[in-house]
């Protein structure tokens, strides 16, 4: 039995969740956030991340400011912003809700 792209969707699916509880205490570079994904076995390169900042920056969930690096060109920080912190309290509702509903169906054997 082949699980391999359902997991790929599952963890699709908690991507966007997972990027903002990394960004929750820090402004962070790209690098450092797919560090911190990688160091949790959810492995995203950076083609599937900046779409993804980009996105929540439009909607007002992240911001960015720039600082110069001693290794070469300026780098990109995201941070949260409020609104982005509001988001991420309803993501982290509706992931409780979800894990919730998962393990009572699963219990029900």
């Amino acid at each position: 039995m082949k699980t391999e792209n359902t997991k790929a969707q599952m963890r699709k699916g908690v991507l966007e969740y997972c990027i903002l509880l990394i960004l929750e205490n820090k402004p962070l570079y790209v690098s450092d956030i797919i560090q911190d994904m990688e160091r949790s076995k959810m492995i995203v390169v950076e083609g599937t991340l900046y779409p993804m900042l980009t996105r929540l920056k439009n909607e007002g969930y992240l911001g960015y400011r720039w600082e110069e690096s001693l290794q070469g060109p300026p780098r990109k920080y995201y941070e949260l912003t409020e609104a982005g912190k509001l988001f991420l309290n309803e993501l982290g509702n509706a992931w409780n809700e979800l894990v919730e509903a998962v393990l009572h169906i699963s219990n029900r054997k």
